[in-house]
C-alpha cells in the first residue's frame, strides 16, 4: 500500500479546521480526519462539511467509539465518513457491531488500539472479525512523558496483514521511521496543524517519506532526559504556567534586568534576613549551570550583591533567585548576571552563618526542592518539580506551538476572539 498522510484535525473550531485542511491538501495530504475534539465540539456537521468541501478525499471520523457501535457508525457514515474509528479497548460486541454496521452503511472500520491491552493478540482478533485498518496510537498525555508508538508498531506489523495506521507525535524526523516500522497510514497532528504554514509542513513530511530520509525539525517533537533543558530555554514562563494549569509564579519576585532568560536546577539555601554567609557558601558548593535559590524570609537587608554575582558568574552559576533583598543593582546589570529578587536595597546585612543549604525552601509562596527546575524571564520565575520536568517541558512546547498557529491566523487579518470564537465558549450562567 502506498504511504498515506492523514491529517488529524483536532481543533474545536470548524472554521480553523477547514482552513488548515485546505492548506494541507494543497501540500499533498491524502486523508482528512475529523478529530475527536472537533466532533465533540461541532458534532456530525464537522464530518458533513468536510465531505462537502473535500469530495475527492477520504474522510475519517475519529469517533473513538466505546459503546453503541452500530448507532455511532451509522451516523458517521451517513454524514459522509469513509472510515470510522472504534476503540480497541471497547467490548468485543461493540467492535463487532461497528464492523457489521460499516458493511451495512458503506464505511470502513479502523480499530484504534489506544491503551488496549495485549496488543498483538487484540490486533489479530479484530483482524479476524473483519476490521479494515488498525491504528497504533500513543495518546497526547503519554507523548508528554516522552513515549512514542514505534515499539508497539513493530510488534503489530508482524502480527497482522491489514493496513496499519500510526499516530502519536509523528513529524518530519520520524515519518520515515513509521514507514520502516510497518505503518502505511501516517497520521500527522501537531507537526502540521500547529505549523504556521501547513502547506509547506505537509510537503516537507511528504518529501521525507518519498526520499526515505528524516528532515530535521525544531518544533513538533517531544523530548526526554538531557534535552529537557533545551526545550526550557525555548519556552517562556507564560508557556510553562499554562502547561502547569495556570500555576502561580514565585509571587513578587521580579527580574533585576530585562531581556534575560535563566534556566537551571535549583540549589537551595535558607538564611536569615541579612545573613549572607550561606548564600556565599552556596556559590562554592553549587554546580555549573545551577540556579542558587535563596529563602531569606522576603525581607531586607540584602543577602546578595555585586561581589557574589561576580563569584557566581566566574563559577558558571546560571543565576540567582532571592525571596528577600539584593543590592548593587547597577553593577549586576553591567555584569548581565541573571538575578531575580523581591526587594532592592542599598543595605547589606552581616555574615553570621545561620541557615541551611540543600533543603526545601519557599520562594514567593512556592515550594522549591533541591533539583527542581527554575525558569525565569521578564514575566517572572516559574518552578517545575523535577519529577514532572519532562512532561511540563513538553506541554509548554505544545502551548508555544499552538500559539504560533494562532499568531499566524491573527497576522492574516483575524483577531484573537475571532480565531478562538470566544463568545461561543463564554459561560452563560
Amino acid at each position: 500500500m502506498k504511504p498515506i498522510i492523514q491529517i488529524a484535525l483536532d481543533f474545536t473550531e470548524l472554521k480553523r479546521a477547514l482552513k488548515l485542511a485546505r492548506e494541507a491538501i494543497e501540500g499533498g495530504a491524502d486523508w482528512l480526519e475529523a478529530g475527536t475534539p472537533l466532533i465533540k465540539s461541532e458534532g456530525m456537521d464537522a464530518v458533513r462539511t468536510l465531505r462537502k468541501d473535500f469530495p475527492d478525499n477520504t474522510i475519517v471520523a475519529d469517533m473513538k467509539i466505546a459503546d453503541t457501535g452500530r448507532v455511532e457508525v451509522e451516523i458517521a457514515a451517513k454524514a459522509g465518513a469513509d472510515i470510522v474509528c472504534v476503540l480497541g479497548g471497547a467490548s468485543d460486541s461493540t467492535i463487532k457491531e461497528c464492523i457489521e454496521a460499516g458493511r451495512n452503511y458503506g464505511a470502513k472500520i479502523m480499530v484504534d488500539l489506544l491503551e488496549a491491552k495485549y496488543l498483538p493478540k487484540r490486533a489479530k482478533q479484530v483482524e479476524s472479525w473483519g476490521a479494515d485498518y488498525i491504528c497504533i496510537h500513543t495518546p497526547v498525555d503519554a507523548q508528554m512523558r516522552g513515549k512514542d508508538p514505534f515499539n508497539d508498531l513493530k510488534k503489530i506489523s508482524k502480527a497482522v496483514n491489514i493496513p496499519i495506521a500510526v499516530a502519536g507525535g509523528i513529524n518530519s524526523e520520524t515519518a520515515t521511521k513509521a514507514i520502516e516500522s510497518g505503518a502505511s497510514i501516517i497520521i500527522i497532528g501537531g507537526a502540521i496543524t500547529k505549523s504556521e504554514n501547513a502547506t509547506k509542513a505537509t510537503r516537507i513530511i511528504k518529501k521525507s517519506i518519498k526520499d526515505k530520509k528524516p528532515i530535521k525539525t525544531i518544533l513538533y517533537k517531544r523530548v526526554t532526559g538531557e534535552k529537557v533543558k533545551d526545550v526550557l530555554l525555548k519556552v517562556s514562563t507564560s508557556n510553562i504556567s499554562d502547561a502547569l494549569h495556570r500555576a502561580n509564579p514565585c509571587r513578587d519576585v521580579i527580574p533585576i534586568l530585562e531581556g534575560i532568560k535563566m534556566v537551571g536546577r535549583a540549589f537551595t539555601v535558607r538564611t536569615y534576613p541579612g545573613d549572607w554567609a550561606k548564600p556565599v557558601e552556596a556559590i562554592d558548593k553549587a554546580e555549573k549551570g545551577d540556579v542558587i535559590v535563596i529563602d531569606a524570609g522576603g525581607v531586607p537587608p540584602a543577602v546578595w550583591g555585586e561581589l557574589a554575582s561576580w563569584s557566581a558568574k566566574q563559577k558558571g552559576i546560571a543565576g540567582v533567585v532571592i525571596d528577600g533583598a539584593i543590592r548593587d543593582v547597577p553593577e549586576i546589570k553591567k555584569l548581565k548576571f541573571p538575578a531575580f529578587a523581591k526587594i532592592i536595597t542599598p543595605q547589606a546585612g552581616e555574615p553570621k552563618g545561620l541557615g541551611e543549604i540543600g533543603i526545601p525552601v519557599e520562594i514567593g509562596s512556592v515550594k522549591v526542592f533541591p533539583g527542581d527546575w527554575i525558569v525565569a524571564d521578564d514575566d517572572g520565575v516559574m518552578v517545575i518539580p523535577q519529577l514532572k520536568a519532562t512532561e511540563i517541558a513538553n506541554r509548554a512546547m505544545d502551548v508555544l506551538e499552538k500559539e504560533n498557529r494562532v499568531r499566524k491566523e491573527i497576522k492574516e487579518g483575524s483577531t484573537l476572539s475571532q480565531v478562538t470564537e470566544i463568545l461561543r465558549w463564554e459561560k452563560t450562567r
